[in-house]
């Protein structure tokens, strides 16, 4: 089977199984950004508190945030782990920000956007693709460990296979569009988290008829 109906047919597995996923939860592309570089090594519920932390404190916004001295904003984020890093990791994005005026939605504009991103310490390929995708809605697919996990127990890509390689797997079959990049995604994230674990559950996944054993 060619890749881009293969790939129409884990989507659709997935999407009838689970239904809609409705992410990326935040109230503003900002707060979405801060998210992807939170994320980084932790559970969203950790992620959670610390954004929450944020708010209470009044300091979600790029200006606010720019404005507190790291050892604060290390302390607010402490929640998501490796709390010292990721507020360093925060400062550089925030400078990069600042740079393109301030407004996380003016990066739409900035060329070559991915590769920038990918310029600005702490921001690696996975973080960059959630900014672009989730933040500013351009379409840029986002891998990861669930992604290389499901594919390769079906056979599909190398258990090795670089992000790179493995985003170009499914970029250059599926038409470039926002809303099925962020779907599938999510239902990749989910379905992992469910069923294809370290200790896989198979025969309960909705993906298990699509085994190659199957």
């Amino acid at each position: 089977m060619r890749r881009e109906p293969l790939l129409r047919q884990y989507f659709e597995t997935m999407l009838a199984a689970l239904g809609e996923s409705g992410w990326w939860p935040a109230e503003t592309p900002f707060e979405v950004a801060v998210g992807a570089i939170l994320t980084q090594n932790t559970a969203w519920t950790n992620v959670e508190r610390a954004i929450a932390a944020l708010k209470a404190a009044d300091v979600l916004s790029p200006a606010a945030m720019l404005a507190l001295p790291e050892a604060h904003l290390a302390e607010l984020i402490r929640p998501a782990g490796y709390f010292r890093v990721k507020a360093k990791r925060l400062r550089h994005f925030l400078t990069f920000l600042q740079h393109h005026g301030g407004d996380i939605l003016a990066l739409r504009q900035v060329p070559h956007i991915r590769e920038r991103l990918l310029e600005v310490s702490g921001i690696g390929p996975e973080t960059a693709d959630s900014i672009l995708l989730y933040a500013l809605e351009i379409p840029s697919f986002v891998v990861d460990a669930y992604t290389r996990r499901i594919f390769h127990r079906h056979g599909l890509v190398p258990e090795d296979i670089s992000y790179e390689d493995l985003r170009a797997y499914f970029a250059d079959a599926l038409t470039a569009d926002v809303q099925l990049y962020k779907e599938f995604h999510a239902l990749i994230v989910r379905t992992a988290k469910e069923w294809c674990r370290a200790k896989p559950r198979c025969a309960l996944c909705p993906l298990a008829p699509l085994l190659p054993s199957s």
